[in-house]
């Protein structure tokens, strides 16, 4: 069977959690093949609320596998706390959640060079979320990685000092100001790798060669489209491929083998951190998306940047990431706007555009709207294709005519029942 994938297309925070487990019932293995606890995945359901961060998002479904693959990384200690929470909910955790070996390990120590490395950029940061995820990857590229299938070993802590040694020596060459108990860090990490230990490691490339012939898998992206290292908006981006790409190399899959490709969008933009927003808003639009919307990063805390849909960074991720099947988000935020903005290409250098620049931080680049008209109704009380607006109608429609793919869902709302298919 081939494996299908779940994308986010814009900047992250698109929604993908509340998908995975939407649509969960109908695969038997959810798996996560990049980022780590940088990925804030929320899901609602029975009046309660949920965040993952390392975890797939398909975790409170009764017998379905959750794998965190190969291309995440993994913090011992946030996992420990996450599973701790799972369980408390009545997860058998132990029954469901595997764990790649060949998945890395992000140490107090990365944490430390992350902050490091952040606090000595000044202005220039990049809105890391300092959880260690672009020094984890650095040692991954080059090849001092530590990583699951080393706790297996006897040593494990003979490498592991090792390696927290050169780190040390490299946030020493920062000279910045960091407040730390080492000695702390270091047996918070011991007690949660013990706890770790507990989950069941997996050869998940060899894992998933045996489930294709009879089992349907679901692979779990984090962040966006648009943070991808190699095509996102460089170097405002996360230290994966957040990509379709990264799905093969981060689970060990063949490119022949991937089925459909789900991209989820919100039906206008946001952004959290630094780097280029064409389409911002600074106006009572951006306040109010913020404000209705709820726009907070779910790992961070930071207010998201909001903007009117950019459906020229839109059409790119479609395109690099071969989409088949889209779904658009928070819906419900745009209700009682009186109107709706779309931008459809860039004034750049002295001529109009429709793709993506090599610079979007660019002064000279401005965005061309085309307007639609509001609606008022209530999104969250409706349950069915038939009773949406038809301005919202005509408005997925013109994206739909737009992106040449069909937009099968629309969520109105955070709970997994406000969710309309078409």
């Amino acid at each position: 069977m081939k494996v299908d994938l779940l994308l986010g297309l814009q900047w992250g925070d698109e929604g993908k959690g509340k998908i995975v487990d939407v649509l969960t019932s109908e695969y038997d293995i959810i798996a996560r093949f990049q980022g780590g606890p940088n990925a804030g995945h929320t899901l609602v359901f029975n009046g309660k609320k949920y965040v993952l961060h390392t975890i797939p998002s398909g975790i409170f479904h009764e017998n379905k596998i959750n794998i965190i693959g190969n291309g995440v990384v993994i913090d011992p200690v946030i996992l420990q706390n996450e599973i701790h929470k799972i369980e408390n909910e009545g997860v058998d955790i132990h029954k469901s959640l595997f764990i790649s070996r060949k998945a890395h390990l992000i140490l107090p120590t990365h944490r430390l060079l992350d902050a490091a490395s952040e606090k000595s950029k000044g202005k220039n940061k990049i809105g890391s979320t300092l959880k260690g995820i672009g020094p984890t990857y650095m040692d991954k590229t080059g090849r001092n990685g530590f990583r699951i299938g080393d706790l297996e070993s006897d040593e494990w802590k003979k490498k592991y000092y090792e390696l927290t040694n050169k780190h040390q020596k490299l946030i020493d060459f920062y000279e910045v100001d960091l407040d730390y108990d080492l000695e702390k860090l270091h047996n918070e990490f011991f007690e949660s790798v013990e706890n770790l230990k507990k989950i069941k490691f997996i050869d998940s490339e060899s894992f998933f060669m045996k489930s294709m012939a009879n089992k349907s898998i679901l692979a779990e992206g984090a962040q966006g489209s648009l943070l991808d290292i190699d095509f996102g908006t460089y170097p405002y981006v996360t230290s994966s491929n957040t990509t379709a790409a990264g799905a093969c190399t981060g689970l060990g899959i063949a490119p022949n083998s991937v089925g459909d490709v789900f991209g989820i969008f919100k039906a206008y933009t946001t952004r959290v951190g630094s780097g280029p927003f064409p389409t911002e808003l600074f106006d009572d639009y951006g306040s109010r998306m913020s404000k209705v919307g709820n726009e907070f990063g779910a790992t961070t805390g930071r207010p998201r940047r909001c903007g009117w849909l950019d459906l020229v960074a839109l059409k790119y991720a479609c395109k690099i990431n071969g989409v088949t099947k889209l779904m658009m988000m928070k819906t419900d935020v745009l209700t009682g706007f009186d109107k709706i903005l779309v931008c459809t290409g860039y004034r750049y250098r002295g001529s109009i555009i429709h793709h993506l620049p090599f610079d979007l931080s660019d002064t000279s680049l401005e965005p061309i709207y085309s307007q639609f008209k509001g609606w008022s109704e209530n999104l969250q009380k409706m349950n069915n294709v038939k009773q949406l607006p038809g301005n919202l109608n005509k408005y997925i429609s013109f994206l739909e005519d737009e992106l040449k793919i069909p937009i099968v869902i629309v969520s109105v709302g955070p709970d997994r029942k406000e969710t309309i298919f078409r």
